[in-house]
């Protein structure tokens, strides 16, 4: 019970590594709010939390709008008291070069992955703040490492969620705040046969690229919530600005 007591807000916790981590931190003892622009997903992922016996709110909400993100943070604090782990998770990827890119796909992609993490630090961290403790996780990636083919604003997105990551954890440590990032390689979320649809490959061909990497396989989603379980929990309180590769070697090769 890692996390007893605690409050975590989770962007994008209607599926994938968002539902799971969602599941996990109710598993270690979290009372759980979730977003996420789906109803109907939310409310049924709210459901499965709640069978593993925590308290759990589901707030329809699009992190790159400022009044959703600040509406989610506040009716997290008037439903359970607190805050104490944000996990922005919520993230959307077009597998597109710098000339086949609109500017629609690279502005959904800069507002949803790295503004969307912006306003929802901005409302998240006042309350934190005047708590003297707290936790960010910023779900990046191992493409704002290094970068990749036929994804331009996505690595853009990403590159300047990690250095957020690490120009936050300068700004608030001495507030008690800790801001960390996890950097997933290629995971089983719907986002990986999105992508082979993009790029117009066959799922076999697809995930045979995909298993080039040292460990010979992807990630799967409960992989990547423990990482982020082990960021949010005490195990790593004397880390802040890190930005923790789990990718099955991708970035080593």
């Amino acid at each position: 019970m890692r996390l007893n007591n605690k409050v975590a807000l989770i962007t994008g916790g209607t599926s994938g590594i968002g539902e799971a981590t969602a599941l996990l931190f109710a598993k270690e003892g979290a009372e759980i709010a979730i977003t996420g622009r789906n109803r109907r997903r939310g409310e049924a992922v709210l459901k499965r939390i709640k069978e593993v016996g925590s308290e759990a709110n589901f707030f329809e909400a699009d992190v790159s709008i400022a009044g959703d993100c600040r509406r989610a943070v506040e009716e997290t604090v008037e439903a359970f008291g607190r805050l104490d782990i944000l996990f922005n998770n919520a993230g959307v990827f077009y597998a597109q070069t710098a000339m086949g890119c609109s500017e629609k796909e690279w502005d959904e992609q800069i507002d949803t992955n790295l503004k969307g993490t912006f306003l929802m630090s901005k409302f998240a961290l006042p309350v934190m703040i005047a708590q003297r403790s707290g936790v960010i996780i910023n779900n990046a990636s191992g493409w704002g490492i290094v970068g990749g083919d036929r994804a331009v604003a996505y690595c853009a997105s990403k590159g300047g969620v990690v250095l957020m990551t690490k120009a936050m954890a300068i700004d608030h440590g001495a507030q008690g705040i800790r801001v960390n990032c996890v950097c997933p390689g290629d995971v089983e979320t719907p986002m990986l046969p999105a992508d082979a649809k993009m790029r117009g490959m066959k799922w076999d061909e697809y995930i045979a690229g995909c298993a080039k990497r040292p460990l010979g396989r992807v990630g799967t989603v409960d992989e990547i919530a423990k990482a982020v379980l082990f960021l949010a929990s005490d195990d790593s309180s004397f880390m802040t600005g890190a930005a923790l590769v789990v990718d099955g070697g991708g970035t080593a090769d």
